[in-house]
């Protein structure tokens, strides 16, 4: 379901910020998104990436988190919570991940925003964003030029090679290193 308040009631977002519903609410260019919390199928596809993906991240000096607050140049009024971000270290600040990070990796569900984001992300400069089905464990890696390229399945930044398996299972594979998830 899809809502539109012309103007969000002030105790309506202290409501949800008290309540905790608040911890996965977007700002675009200063509209507020709601968005809901992912089902289990997503959550757990998106454990296994993080738990995959981070040593590889800290091999290259960068860091992973889930969930976290990606801000624009705008800052509290145009940002994003992707489901997985890899940065560096030194673009963050208390309140998130400060105009850059290196890989966004949004895990699609229905009817989600994810694909309307790639303008923000390409206004913050992100070299790639990786779309993924949970499901099926499709996966799209988006690289940054002028926009967001004809989707490939190498990372340049990690320096690793993704293709799909039986299972179905997401495959990695990495100098020196394989998985399946």
């Amino acid at each position: 379901m899809r809502a539109f308040v012309l103007e969000m009631p002030k105790h309506w977002i202290e409501e949800r910020r008290r309540l905790g519903h608040d911890k996965r609410d977007e700002v675009w260019d200063g509209v507020l998104h709601m968005v809901p919390t992912p089902g289990t199928t997503h959550q757990t596809f998106s454990a296994l990436l993080l738990r995959v993906l981070s040593p590889l991240a800290e091999s290259r000096g960068l860091q992973m988190l889930f969930e976290i607050n990606l801000l624009g140049a705008a800052g509290w009024d145009d940002y994003r919570v992707p489901d997985l971000v890899i940065f560096d270290p030194r673009h963050t600040s208390e309140r998130g991940i400060e105009q850059r990070a290196e890989v966004v990796i949004e895990i699609l569900s229905p009817n989600d925003e994810s694909r309307d984001k790639l303008p923000f992300y390409a206004s913050c400069g992100i070299p790639e964003v990786w779309l993924i089905d949970p499901k099926t464990r499709a996966l799209e890696i988006l690289s940054l030029t002028d926009q967001y390229s004809t989707p490939g399945t190498e990372s340049a930044v990690l320096g690793i090679r993704f293709s799909v398996s039986a299972g179905p299972k997401l495959r990695l594979e990495w100098p020196g290193g394989s998985t399946e998830i």
